[in-house]
């Protein structure tokens, strides 16, 4: 029997995420001391591995409680899937041992190794650098979890075969992925800050993100076509259809604009906290344009707008707007010209 600190501490987990499994009815240990404290036995360990490896294939805790306590859960597939995912990262290394193989082969011959060669390591080794410190990357989950990576993975592989066979973004199956993705990718960037940074790599690296989870233009095209209608569900609720419709236009047709916007943004927050300077009052007038190019000016639809952010977590989740970022924007609008 362990206790749950043993546990958590054996499994790389909070005391805190034990607690709150047990208080959803997800993992309920099956003893306790005479002091009341849980007492986590064998079977109990098992279920928590088998919680635990469906989460790294981006199940929602909803979702992984109606699975385990239905009569299709079986150990045995979610052991075979974890291998599975185990032996993907086990070829990616070996291409890569080979590629750098190839290089120290060519150095050693005192030969001048092809610039794809060059490339395709370096594309492997070094995109996150451009993006991140040291520091932030050993917080990254995406670049330091290999659970995580491989999660993504998995999902880049799922968005290939709905994209093979045909699915709409609109379509149901389109929208339940599109949600699972949002989920894993909150979890892989690890902060909104992160986040809105990993949107601008990929945006501005296609290369490295084929190269490392291959995930080609045409079929980021598609998962973010599926997020759009995914949230699009979400607006319609507190938004009207024309407002909803002018939206989908902003999208298509200025919608790569904001990632650009973010950038700057979280750049100013760090050379001017106070968003006292010109460039605060330049960046809010450019973010103010942005946003009533996508809602309009209507007073009303504004208001719909500003609660239905507020209201519904699904709205923010990807995009790496955070509550920091919203307040200095407040500021900077708030500060009279010069």
């Amino acid at each position: 029997m362990l206790t749950v600190g043993e546990l958590a501490a054996r499994a790389g987990l909070t005391v805190r995420t034990l607690h709150h499994y047990d208080s959803i009815g997800l993992l309920r240990p099956q003893a306790r001391s005479d002091a009341g404290y849980r007492l986590y036995a064998r079977d109990d360990v098992a279920r928590l591995h088998q919680i635990q490896a469906l989460r790294a294939f981006g199940m929602r805790l909803a979702d992984i409680g109606l699975y385990l306590d239905s009569p299709d859960a079986s150990p045995l597939a979610v052991v075979e899937q974890q291998l599975a995912a185990l032996e993907r990262r086990i070829a990616e290394a070996s291409r890569m041992r080979d590629a750098l193989s190839d290089l120290r082969g060519q150095l050693a011959r005192g030969e001048a190794p092809a610039l794809s060669s060059w490339l395709t390591t370096l594309q492997e080794m070094s995109v996150y650098e451009h993006y991140f410190s040291k520091e932030e990357l050993d917080q990254l989950p995406l670049y330091r979890d290999e659970d995580v990576k491989a999660q993504m993975r998995t999902l880049v592989e799922e968005a290939a075969a709905l994209q093979r066979a045909g699915t709409a973004p609109a379509a149901a199956e389109a929208k339940d992925f599109a949600r699972r993705w949002l989920d894993a990718f909150e979890r892989g960037s690890g902060n909104r800050a992160f986040a809105g940074r990993i949107n601008a790599m990929a945006a501005r690296e296609p290369a490295a993100m084929h190269a490392q989870f291959g995930m080609a233009p045409e079929l980021m095209g598609f998962v973010t076509a599926a997020i759009w209608e995914l949230k699009a569900e979400v607006w319609a609720r507190h938004l009207g259809a024309g407002v909803v419709e002018r939206m989908r236009r902003h999208y298509a047709g200025r919608g790569r604009e904001w990632n650009g916007l973010y950038e700057r943004v979280r750049a100013a927050m760090q050379a001017d906290p106070a968003a006292s300077g010109v460039t605060a009052r330049d960046l809010a007038r450019a973010w103010l344009e942005l946003f009533h190019d996508m809602v309009g000016d209507d007073p009303h639809t504004v208001q719909a707008f500003r609660h239905a952010s507020a209201t519904e977590p699904l709205l923010r989740m990807g995009t790496g707007i955070s509550d920091a970022m919203l307040e200095w924007l407040r500021k900077a609008m708030s500060k009279p010209a010069a």
